[in-house]
């Protein structure tokens, strides 16, 4: 038998034992693993390239996409670029035939003609109605089927408007070519014509001193220091230079005149950047709500207050706030003195003057003061007296049930729109406002009362929210940070006026629209906070001008037009009342705005959408929209323009 006992052990020759074998095959599998770790990122260290879209080296900020670098000849790793960038991005979600019908012309340039086409106030349709009452110098839009379908040109030569608040002096020919005014207003200093610009010194046809000393004797006769006259409405304006030199005193006016004789007078007021719309004191109402305005103002204003039972003061009366003032300048004011000048008779301007006086008494108004040219009238703050005395003033009797606010195609009634209610003979009718600038942020009474079903807590975190919303949009959008770049904003579905009240320290004007489809009539609420706006249905044309606004906020406005009129509509229009080189913010649903950005993209615009101020898992986003500078061709070549 063998023996054994000198043969080696094998496992008695082995190195080390087990447990420490099991710490040096962990501490090398670490070392291994991290060693190949940073091996790896050494590799793929490469920046992905940044891919800049044409077109869009006027926004604030670069927009950068990882690009993966795959090629069919080449698997290696090392070529491939790990790209953790999100695919699924708005633009994404155009269809194929969408992005590919955008770059056609659905949309052409129209004929140069059509340069200050207002399309509810064309001078053609308008022959077609009744002269009666003015009837035919209201809005009658066209149908369906004769509403243009193309871009409204600037004119030839067109320039950017003059900085506020020089613009209030200047404005450029060539953009509103008509030197009628020029000519008819000579004598009046309404605007002159000098090299390529027009030049407007602040006269007026009762404005022998200018505006500003016209605006300086008012205040000697009412307060315009103390903030309770905030807003003002001046009927048949000219070129509204009442209205711009109000400005310096902090209290905002909407001007309107029709289109008329007096060509492009509204024109020339936006032009200076100061509010302004067509319009007219005819049949129908004025598309304001009641109590809205604290100062009233005509100014030789032509218009035939004595006539038709009183109509039209009725009216004034209806959009007067409690305790709010007429004025009144130019015949019959002080005929005793001026009825030769005037071209009538004594005894014809006396007869007008008591019209007026009586109708006035039988509002209830108070007559304050007659000082020269200018007389001033004041609506009482209530109506416990007016009830009481219509025993004596059995005309106009108060307008029965109805809602007063109530204001688009809204026929004008020969009646006395009662106030609310009161239980003390000293109260203030739908309550007292807090004075500029305090009324920007107080609850207003409309919203205290209850009646818009809006509670004061939501009034302020609506306040707050536009606050935060605004900062985001200046930070993305870098002409509506800069201070003077806009002067005339357009909210198209304004609300409470919260986008405007976030705008109130910028040298800007808000005409905020409440559009009568909305699930609320605020309008009443917005002008309580001492800001401006009208009624308009955006399946209609708005009352003002080609290239009146700088820039337009479009708040759910296709989400609320669904169903009711054609998107390519609405986006013509707003094209139409856009300046060049103006900017507009879409807010809606993703989906509308793929779809809205598809069209602009196709009518030369520059655009982009960004995810919402709360980050990208919202489905309501923004689109950034900035409209290219272009004009009609020069008149030589106009006949080579192929446009309808």
């Amino acid at each position: 038998m063998a023996n054994h006992k000198n043969c080696p052990n094998p496992f008695q020759s082995f190195p080390f034992k087990t447990r420490k074998a099991n710490l040096y095959y962990i501490a090398t599998a670490s070392i291994l693993c991290t060693l190949f770790y940073f091996l790896g990122i050494w590799q793929h260290s490469g920046a992905p390239s940044a891919i800049s879209s044409s077109g869009f080296s006027q926004f604030p900020c670069t927009i950068s996409r990882a690009a993966p670098s795959f090629s069919p000849h080449n698997t290696t790793s090392a070529n491939v670029v790990l790209d953790f960038s999100a695919h699924h991005r708005a633009e994404d979600l155009i269809p194929t035939g969408a992005v590919e019908a955008a770059q056609d012309p659905h949309f052409p340039p129209c004929d140069p003609k059509f340069s200050e086409h207002t399309p509810c106030e064309d001078v053609q349709r308008s022959l077609r109605f009744d002269r009666q009452r003015l009837v035919y110098r209201e809005r009658h839009c066209p149908g369906q089927g004769e509403r243009l379908k193309c871009r409204i040109p600037a004119p030839h030569g067109y320039r950017v408007p003059f900085r506020w608040p020089e613009s209030r002096d200047k404005a450029w020919f060539a953009n509103v070519p008509h030197k009628e005014l020029t000519v008819e207003k000579k004598k009046q200093n309404w605007v002159r014509y000098e090299g390529d610009r027009f030049v407007f010194p602040g006269g007026g046809t009762m404005f022998s001193n200018g505006a500003d000393a016209y605006i300086d004797d008012l205040g000697k006769m009412i307060d315009l220091k103390g903030g309770s006259i905030r807003t003002a409405i001046d009927t048949g304006c000219g070129v509204a230079s009442w209205g711009a030199y109000l400005l310096s005193r902090d209290i905002l006016t909407v001007s309107f005149a029709p289109r008329d004789t007096h060509e492009a007078q509204v024109q020339f007021a936006l032009e200076r950047g100061v509010p302004a719309l067509i319009g007219v004191l005819a049949s129908k109402r004025l598309p304001y709500p009641s109590r809205a305005f604290d100062m009233a103002h005509c100014s030789r204003c032509l218009i035939p207050w004595g006539q038709y039972d009183g109509a039209y003061l009725m009216e004034v009366d209806r959009v007067l706030r409690p305790g709010g003032y007429w004025i009144l300048s130019g015949p019959p004011i002080n005929w005793e003195r001026h009825w030769k000048g005037w071209e009538r008779t004594a005894d014809d301007l006396k007869a007008e003057q008591d019209a007026i006086e009586s109708i006035a008494r039988s509002l209830c108004w108070k007559k304050l003061k007659q000082k020269g040219d200018i007389a001033i009238w004041r609506k009482p703050t209530n109506h416990v007296h007016c009830k009481r005395n219509r025993k004596v003033f059995k005309f106009p009797p108060f307008c029965p049930a109805q809602d007063p606010d109530k204001a688009w195609y809204t026929q004008m009634e020969t009646c006395l729109t009662p106030l609310p209610e009161v239980s003390d003979i000293k109260d203030i009718a739908g309550g007292e406002l807090a004075k500029w600038p305090e009324r920007l942020t107080a609850v207003p009474p409309r919203i205290a009362s209850g009646n818009l079903g809006v509670t004061a807590e939501t009034f302020k975190e609506n306040t707050g929210l536009w606050s935060s919303r605004v900062s985001y949009y200046k930070s993305l959008d870098h002409q509506l940070a800069q201070r003077g770049r806009y002067r005339n904003l357009l909210d198209m579905n304004a609300d409470l006026g919260g986008f405007a009240a976030a705008l109130v320290d910028d040298p800007v004007w808000i005409m905020n629209v409440v559009p009568v489809e909305a699930n609320a009539s605020t309008l009443g609420a917005i002008y309580e906070r001492g800001l401006i706006g009208t009624y308009q249905s955006w399946c209609e044309a708005m009352s003002t001008y080609p290239r009146t606004y700088d820039f337009i906020h479009a708040d759910s406005i296709f989400t609320l037009y669904k169903g009711r009129c054609e998107m390519d509509d609405i986006l013509l229009e707003m094209d139409r009342i856009l300046r060049p080189e103006g900017g507009i913010i879409f807010r809606d649903d993703v989906d509308i705005l793929v779809k809205i950005k598809s069209m602009i993209d196709g009518m030369q615009y520059e655009s982009r959408i960004i995810d919402h101020e709360r980050g990208p898992h919202e489905r309501e986003k923004i689109l950034l929209a900035y409209k290219q500078y272009w004009t009609a061709p020069a008149p030589k070549e106009a006949t080579k323009t192929v446009s309808q």
